[in-house]
């Protein structure tokens, strides 16, 4: 009985870990008159995590927000890419 309760404790554990766990996306986007290029990352929700589809749908309106267009998804990454990656994005390093 101590056994089954422990096992289910650290399984809800574990999901819950899991459902918690972040993801981000590196994108390129750009701005006319005068042109400017921009490298950056955003924090994604789980939802649009599954593909660099999703990612877009998720970052095009945000960026957009800022007067930007977004030209790519790079990538998506968990929370250990974030730092190494964060330091190439400068000041536009996250964006929510």
């Amino acid at each position: 009985m101590k056994t089954a309760f422990l096992t289910a404790a650290f399984l809800v554990l574990a999901l819950a870990g899991q459902a918690s766990a972040q993801c981000y996306a590196d994108y390129k986007a750009k701005q006319d008159n005068p042109l400017r290029l921009q490298y950056g990352i955003i924090e994604l929700p789980q939802p649009a995590c599954a593909s660099a589809q999703a990612a877009r749908n998720y970052a095009e309106p945000v960026i957009s927000r800022s007067g930007w267009t977004l030209l790519q998804i790079e990538s998506i990454f968990g929370e250990d890419e974030f730092q190494r990656r964060s330091v190439n994005a400068g000041a536009i390093h996250l964006r929510q």
